[in-house]
């Protein structure tokens, strides 16, 4: 059986910065609350003057990734793009990437799973190469928040959050032992669906009857989210991925050279980061300056690291994330 590394990383963000005191303009909030609350001081937005949507952004991340792997669209077997916010209802955004790059006739597959979207697609990829189906995967998570958020004051517990961005991994196949994905964990909890969801539109509820009720107050429209049962779940599922990533592989804490925590919220990572009495230099967070680009948060903090050299080769990097469904997982990896 071959295992999976990591050849190529990439990201894009558009040039949008729009800070939260930008976001007093239209709803009642500050610079404090929200800060105070996610960590989070500004955050990118799609410029609607741009070309860019969730599938160009997934492809400029892309283009990056694959000139870094040293290989050429051609050399890619397969794509797997995870995102919340397709640019269309239905097709997904991977067979947009292999149009936009001029690829192949390849397969491309599209994971739903929200916040834990890179954690499961990843984890998809790495079973393709191990089988040996595939050589080279290119796995995206990419998000256009911005064109589906409430933003006003009703919308503010969430619209403050989020923001767009896409980030690409190149995954290859290697003989090397030990070296790659050592392992990958997912779990869900259905039960709680309902406390992170955007509910309409949706085939229980589309087109005719939304037009036909036309009601203004329909927040269902909207992402809602319960925030202090999500941030208590949160803490806890984030732990027990961690825990068992590094026990499926007879590792301790301290074996952590580098922990990529999904950007959900700066206060979630922080009390993960205490629990495991890991330092600073061993946690890589950047929701302060992207907020929450879900699917994408992890793959753009992981290329955010990797870029400023905070991992090195053979070190134990650890992929963790939970969020809508309930989902949650973990992919530990050694460099």
């Amino acid at each position: 059986m071959y295992n999976s590394k990591i050849t190529g990383l990439g990201y894009y963000v558009p040039d949008n910065v729009v800070t939260n005191n930008d976001l007093k303009e239209f709803m009642d909030t500050s610079d404090e609350w929200i800060q105070e609350r996610t960590g989070i001081k500004e955050r990118r937005w799609i410029d609607p003057k741009t070309e860019d949507t969730t599938a160009v952004m997934g492809a400029k991340a892309s283009r990056i990734a694959i000139e870094r792997a040293g290989l050429t669209k051609d050399d890619i077997d397969f794509i797997i793009f995870a995102t919340l916010s397709p640019d269309m209802y239905f097709p997904g955004g991977g067979v947009q990437v292999q149009d936009m790059l001029d690829m192949p006739t390849i397969g491309a597959l599209d994971v739903r799973n929200q916040c834990s979207g890179f954690i499961y697609a990843m984890s998809v990829a790495d079973q393709f190469i191990k089988t040996g189906m595939y050589k080279n995967i290119l796995v995206i998570g990419a998000e256009n928040h911005s064109g589906g958020l409430e933003k006003s004051t009703r919308g503010r517990g969430v619209t403050v959050i989020f923001g767009d961005g896409a980030g690409a991994a190149v995954l290859s196949r290697t003989e090397e032992e030990g070296k790659g994905i050592l392992s990958s964990h997912l779990h869900s909890e259905g039960k709680h669906a309902k406390e992170l969801v955007l509910e309409g539109p949706s085939t229980g509820r589309w087109v005719p009857e939304i037009l036909e009720k036309n009601d203004p107050d329909d927040v269902s429209y909207y992402p809602y989210m319960n925030g202090q049962f999500v941030f208590k779940h949160a803490i806890g599922r984030f732990s027990e991925a961690i825990v068992e990533g590094l026990q499926a592989n007879g590792l301790e804490k301290d074996d952590i050279d580098m922990l990529i925590p999904h950007q959900a919220n700066l206060r979630i990572a922080q009390f993960i980061q205490k629990k495991f009495q890991l330092s600073d230099d061993k946690v890589y967070n950047n929701i302060m300056k992207y907020g929450n680009t879900t699917a994408a948060s992890v793959i753009i903090a992981l290329t955010e690291a990797w870029e400023k050299g905070k991992i090195k080769d053979n070190d134990l990097v650890v992929l963790a994330a939970f969020g809508s469904g309930f989902t949650w997982g973990s992919v530990v990896i050694r460099w």
